[in-house]
């Protein structure tokens, strides 16, 4: 034994792990489950929308899209982005395991990629505002974006640690934030390409870690609380869901700006610099 570099711990350690094609990728840690919330919570969404557009078909023959339905679908994507938001966390805290991050991408790819595509559809062909193949394409924009954003994530790391082009959970509330807060046009649509866009740009976006996690979490609650009175029909409730769906617009806006700012100023010091050395 040896000889063939085996020791007793080796051996203990050996007895201890699954033999046979069921090993630790087949094991569920905590941050799993989460993910497969996230993932539930996605899919969720997409039939709560479907449910909306065949009961209005039965009771008027045509599709208008329910508030409460949307109010639903875009609180179940926020618990997903929740779970989305504790999953790393607790995989730090506890044990991960090896399908962990492959799992992670999946359920993202399904709360935050096809459930805001779907809801795109929805809201803009559906309805018949918009031609149905240019709300599919808008959709298929948003979902393709998203999936690559997850595949370019695994293999392609920054140098100073954050996220290369807009995350996808962002992405996904964004879109949905032109849903809520406009009729489906060319001008809105124009958005959601340009939301598909930024999730496959090479614009830094900081990574929520620490204070800014909280931050996050506070925001996503704040969300739930607008989208429960707006879904209510109560008193403000329109405003509260303006004002929110504007400002998630604004920040996600506001980043690219800011760092095609920075650059420039980065440009001109390193200019200054050159023309100071000559």
């Amino acid at each position: 034994m040896a000889d063939a570099g085996w020791s007793m711990e080796d051996m203990d350690a050996a007895e201890d792990e699954p033999r046979g094609p069921v090993g630790k990728a087949f094991r569920l840690s905590a941050a799993d489950s989460l993910s497969l919330g996230n993932a539930m919570c996605g899919f969720l969404a997409v039939c709560v929308l479907a449910w909306s557009a065949i009961g209005q078909l039965q009771a008027q023959g045509e599709f208008r899209p329910d508030p409460r339905y949307f109010a639903t679908a875009v609180v179940l994507l926020l618990i997903g982005a929740t779970f989305d938001l504790f999953d790393g966390m607790v995989a730090r805290r506890f044990r991960a395991s090896a399908m962990g991050a492959e799992l992670d991408n999946l359920a993202d790819v399904i709360s935050f990629g096809f459930a805001p595509a779907f809801m795109v559809v929805a809201w803009a062909g559906f309805s018949h505002r918009m031609p149905l193949l240019l709300a599919l394409f808008a959709a298929v924009s948003v979902l393709a974006a998203g999936v690559v954003r997850l595949a370019r994530f695994a293999c392609v790391k920054t140098k100073s640690g954050d996220f290369m082009g807009l995350p996808i959970p962002m992405g996904a509330m964004t879109v949905v934030s032109i849903v809520l807060l406009f009729q489906a046009s060319y001008l809105t649509l124009l958005g959601v390409f340009a939301v598909a866009w930024l999730m496959v740009s090479r614009i830094e976006y900081p990574k929520p870690k620490g204070n800014l996690a909280a931050v996050v979490l506070a925001w996503i609650i704040l969300n739930v609380a607008c989208l429960i009175i707006w879904a209510a029909d109560l008193s403000g409730g329109d405003l509260l869901i303006q004002i929110g769906a504007a400002m998630q617009i604004a920040l996600v806006s506001a980043i690219p700006l800011r760092v095609l700012m920075f650059k420039r100023e980065q440009r001109k010091e390193r200019k200054d610099t050159e023309a100071a050395v000559r």
